[in-house]
């Protein structure tokens, strides 16, 4: 992925998060609808084609693509019926789907294409990443006030405040190195902004397993789970990381 967004082309960036999409979306549907994972599976193509439509800079194709996903999604309940009661909540879980995983992600490519958009994309991994090292080890280490043990026993309120400490050293690192025109109010509010998403992008992820009965989103990558269970930080901060450089950005510098 780093390969991708410091050497290659905005549509080899849209092509690689399009696998990713088709991948993540059929493991929210197997584990949303296990019975019904395999005649979704044209939803999970169709969701991957969405992270294309910023690349042709045209914002009406991207509200389209939603339009056309519900309306997909409508006409597959409407005509292979199997149970008049769980329509209503097979369609919400299969727009729910579709909102979770390409239509954040679509984010991560129109952050691409914004003026040091490859900047803005090695930040957030940064953030991500230092926050969830970070709070590993410190939650390891002192960790013994449970932050949600509901959602994901382990985790502790003291990781998850070194969590956005690491979060702040990771946007300080970016500053020093190639990011230069971020200022230190920016590299406080994105720290707090994004490292503070991300932990919650982790946590919904662990909510909607645990509603789902499942431990990991799937087996894709051994020991590690599946594509959400590497991207569940990133997928809820995209829109965030996105909004933040096009309205915030220098704003209080």
């Amino acid at each position: 992925m780093i390969l991708t967004i410091v050497k290659g082309e905005p549509w080899h960036f849209a092509l690689l998060l399009s696998l990713f999409s088709a991948v993540g979306l059929q493991e929210f549907f197997a584990m949303a609808l296990p019975d019904r994972k395999g005649e979704l599976l044209p939803f999970a193509l169709y969701g991957a084609l969405v992270l294309f439509t910023p690349l042709l800079l045209d914002g009406r194709l991207f509200i389209m693509a939603g339009a056309g996903f519900f309306l997909l999604a409508a006409f597959h309940f409407l005509f292979r019926l199997r149970d008049l009661e769980t329509v209503a909540r097979d369609v919400g879980l299969v727009l729910t789907g579709y909102l979770y995983v390409p239509f954040l992600l679509a984010h991560l490519v129109m952050l691409r294409l914004l003026p040091d958009g490859s900047s803005w994309l090695l930040l957030l991994m940064l953030i991500v990443m230092t926050n969830d090292t970070a709070a590993y080890y410190i939650g390891s280490a002192i960790g013994k006030h449970r932050l949600y043990p509901a959602v994901s026993p382990k985790k502790s309120i003291e990781g998850a405040l070194g969590g956005l400490l690491g979060s702040l050293g990771g946007t300080l690192l970016a500053k020093f190195t190639f990011f230069g025109s971020l200022s230190y109010v920016d590299a406080v509010l994105a720290a707090l902004l994004m490292g503070i998403t991300g932990q919650l992008g982790d946590l919904f992820e662990s909510l909607l397993k645990r509603s789902f009965g499942v431990k990991d989103s799937g087996t894709l990558l051994p020991g590690h789970g599946g594509v959400l269970d590497r991207l569940d930080s990133i997928i809820l901060a995209a829109p965030v990381t996105y909004y933040f450089a096009i309205y915030l950005f220098g704003r209080f510098s």
